[in-house]
């Protein structure tokens, strides 16, 4: 049988510090896996690794101190569970989500299938940079998308319908931002304050407080480490499909754009961040409505 050699080089092998062994990355979009595919990648590690599961801050999980001999066998078995191979050199990396509105009440949109959605569009691109892109269902951003390189933020801009307000104060007690304050017996919202986290939609006990905007806002350019920058808003959209075309035009971007060995955050400037954002907000940007006759 021909040795496949092309494994050595894939994203999700990555080589130790002993530089016999290697540690398998495995790609699992959102972090969400079945208890069969847990115990499969238990078996798998106990067969072909040290028996331990390394569980990383980007939702995915490490299979540690794999030989070289073993890459075929595993990589084929870990496609079979689900669980293929991941990335992690200059090329789309695992996709983060938080839980969403499947289990998080403070959540403003559905994240785990959206980041699978994101997944089968860009995952493994390969590009001159590594490229991180993290989903949040609300402002509130448990997986910090505003410093990764692309962020997705779960966003509701409230509403609230002149005398109907009962001046309970239940919106201004669970704001966070203390944006909230009763005036003349109403609450009256200071939106320099706001950061469209939706609570107090939620919080309220007679519903109402109501939407004016659900939308997702796209960040471009974060960055963690030493010297952590948050990313640029790039835009608003409404839908998911919005969502992901974007993000294949960000990752286009980077593809014919970025420069080598140098994080996104760092160069947003020099490879034309304004002008590629003046083509995505006239793309996907509101429509103005047509004039009346």
């Amino acid at each position: 049988m021909m040795k496949d050699y092309s494994l050595y080089s894939r994203g999700g092998i990555i080589t130790e510090r002993n530089a016999d062994y290697a540690t398998i990355r495995v790609r699992i979009p959102a972090g969400v896996l079945s208890a069969a595919q847990v115990k499969q990648l238990a078996k798998l590690s106990e067969k072909y690794g040290d028996g331990s599961l390394h569980l990383t801050m980007r939702q995915t999980a490490e299979i540690p101190h794999v030989s070289p001999e073993n890459f075929e066998k595993i990589a084929k078995a870990l496609e079979k569970n689900g669980t293929p191979l991941g990335a992690e050199q200059n090329e789309v990396v695992n996709i983060m989500a938080c839980p969403g509105t499947e289990r998080c009440k403070y959540a403003n949109c559905e994240t785990i299938d959206l980041a699978r959605k994101v997944d089968e569009r860009v995952f493994g691109k390969e590009l001159p940079i590594r490229l991180r892109i993290a989903i949040s269902g609300c402002t509130y951003m448990c997986n910090s998308p505003l410093l990764n390189d692309i962020g997705i933020i779960g966003r509701i801009r409230p509403l609230r319908i002149p005398g109907l307000c009962t001046g309970c104060g239940t919106c201004a007690k669970y704001c966070r931002q203390c944006a909230i304050a009763l005036k003349n017996g109403i609450s009256v919202l200071d939106e320099s304050k706001c950061v469209q986290c939706g609570i107090c939609i939620h919080s309220c006990p007679y519903e109402l407080l109501k939407s004016e905007y659900d939308h997702y806002q796209i960040t471009v350019g974060g960055r963690r480490g030493a010297n952590p920058a948050v990313g640029r808003e790039l835009i608003t959209v409404e839908t998911e499909e919005e969502v992901v075309e974007v993000i294949d035009r960000i990752v286009y971007w980077v593809y014919r754009s970025a420069w080598s060995d140098r994080l996104l955050a760092d160069q947003m400037d020099e490879i034309g961040y304004d002008k590629f954002a003046e083509e995505i907000r006239k793309k996907f940007g509101p429509k103005e409505k047509a004039a009346e006759d």
